[in-house]
Order: structure tokens, then C-alpha cells, then sequence
């Protein structure tokens, strides 16, 4: 079964996360802003969610997760809880 690990930041709003991606592709850390920025607990750890299969997070969540381009910044990804930033770090 695919495995992956991904970290997240997330906000209250679309523009929020816009003006953040544009800091991260700027060179600022995605781990410093997660710190400053993230309304979910994760936030703490950096964005850190860990490594978990297809089914454990929100469909949103891993439509990005299990698609798309690890290493990369995503989003912003609208789900039930608010807007995100998403980066995978590892899939396999």
C-alpha cells in the first residue's frame, strides 16, 4: 500500500495562504511559518503530519498527497476545517 508523509500550514483564509506560499517561494522556511501561522496543532511541530495511507486524512488531502509532486508546496487546498498548504515529503 502507497505510504506517504506530508506536512502542512493551515489558515482561515485563501488570501492568507496565497501571501505564505508566495514567503516560502521567496525562501522563507515552511517549518518557521507553519510555527507562526498554522490554526491546526501540527503547527508546533513544523506542519508535521507524519506518514499515513489513503483513506486517514480528508479526500482533499489526498488527492494532493497521492498525486502530486513530492517536495513541492500545494495548494491552496480548501477543505472542512479551512485552507492549506501542503507539502509532501515522502512517498512510497
Amino acid at each position: 500500500m502507497t505510504r506517504a508523509s506530508a506536512r502542512h500550514i493551515l489558515v482561515d483564509s485563501e488570501e492568507k495562504c496565497l501571501e505564505i506560499k508566495v514567503e516560502i517561494a521567496a525562501g522563507s522556511s515552511f517549518e518557521d511559518l507553519a510555527k507562526q501561522h498554522s490554526s491546526c496543532p501540527s503547527g508546533q511541530r513544523g506542519g508535521e503530519l507524519g506518514e499515513f495511507g489513503p483513506g486517514q486524512m480528508v479526500k482533499e488531502f489526498d488527492a494532493v498527497v497521492f498525486n502530486e509532486a513530492v517536495g513541492e508546496v500545494h495548494g491552496p487546498v480548501k477543505t472542512q476545517f479551512g485552507y492549506h498548504l501542503l507539502e509532501v515529503t515522502s512517498r512510497s
